[in-house]
């Protein structure tokens, strides 16, 4: 008689990768980073401070060559830093959630065209010189043209994708090229308005922050408002009609945040390329695609690389300093080629 065989235990069932999850705990990181960066950028500079130094003169104001430096010149600069990452970062994604295109930029709404052409029109027609008359002539041609490309690219069933793209791109090239033209046949408005295009937190005092704020806290606020509808939207607008929402009146919503946003921050510092690029897809790497976690991540990162690259362009150069404009690109370039290449990140 044969043995009967034992039985064989069963293999172990073969988990799934867990898909990457957003977590507390990640904005908690996040935001200490954040607290040291801005810590860095009050201590960095054409004279360093140490940090010992600052978190004095910071809780007890002294008058001293380290308190004015700290209070007049780096704390405006570092919260500038801190509120034009923020709303670029949360800008961009919105803008790649809502047209579901992972190379989408707040900058295809027109919004940057049009805060230039506007600039250079106040500059060139009404002789505006200062950094507060840029920000309202700014904003106000940031809202005309993404008002006229949500016009243009939208139908009766709402603002589609693919038309706002191709309509940004066409606003932003005739709104360029009118602006080149002024700036070619007047050198003196060139010279002013060159100041303002290269994009930069310094040299802008707590008015000129304080000038936008209302813009940036709205837009903040909507976004906040659309993060949970964002994932209804990603799976088409037939599937979120069918689920309750209403697709166009959501879009909408994500699509002021985009334009106040953006427009404020542009208006603040100028045009900052590449934060509302690649900041959400870094988000998406450590957060996954559940849009309640990317934009909070997104706010997050966008503030830390704004502030980094800020204190980066103040000591490669030293005792000079590089624009944040210039340094962003310098960095965001070869992150965003990178970005590109491992196909898992810019999938959304």
């Amino acid at each position: 008689m044969s043995a009967t065989p034992a039985p064989v235990a069963a293999a172990p069932a073969q988990r799934a990768p867990a898909v990457t999850r957003g977590s507390l705990v990640g904005l908690v990181v996040l935001g200490g980073l954040l607290v040291l960066a801005c810590l860095l950028s009050l201590a960095v500079g054409s004279r360093s401070i140490p940090l010992g130094t600052v978190l004095h003169v910071l809780l007890h104001p002294d008058g001293s060559d380290a308190s004015m430096i700290v209070h007049t010149l780096r704390v405006p600069r570092t919260a500038l830093g801190l509120a034009v990452g923020t709303a670029l970062g949360t800008a961009g994604a919105l803008m790649q959630g809502h047209t579901r295109n992972p190379l989408a930029d707040p900058g295809l709404l027109g919004v940057e065209a049009g805060a230039s052409f506007a600039v250079v029109v106040g500059i060139y027609a009404f002789g505006i010189t200062q950094l507060s008359g840029y920000a309202w002539f700014a904003l106000a041609g940031a809202g005309l043209a993404s008002a006229a490309v949500f016009a243009i690219g939208s139908s009766r069933g709402g603002p589609n994708p693919v038309s706002l793209v191709l309509a940004g791109t066409a606003v932003s090239a005739l709104l360029y090229s009118v602006a080149q033209a002024i700036l070619l046949r007047d050198v003196d408005t060139l010279d002013d308005y060159r100041f303002w295009a290269v994009g930069s937190v310094a040299g802008r005092d707590l008015d000129v922050l304080l000038e936008v704020l209302p813009f940036l806290l709205v837009g903040m606020l909507l976004a906040a408002v659309s993060a949970s509808t964002l994932n209804l939207l990603q799976l088409g607008d037939d599937v979120a009609a069918s689920l309750g929402l209403h697709p166009m009146r959501h879009k909408v919503v994500g699509i002021l945040a985009v334009m106040l946003l953006t427009g404020a921050a542009t208006a603040a510092c100028g045009p900052v390329g590449f934060v509302g690029l690649v900041v959400p897809h870094v988000a998406r790497f450590f957060s996954g695609v559940d849009y309640r976690w990317v934009l909070p991540y997104s706010a997050l990162i966008g503030a830390l690389l704004v502030i980094a690259t800020d204190i980066l362009g103040r000591v490669v150069v030293r005792p000079a300093e590089l624009q944040v404009g210039i340094v962003m690109a310098l960095v965001g370039g070869p992150v965003f080629i990178w970005l590109v290449r491992r196909s898992r990140m810019v999938r959304i």
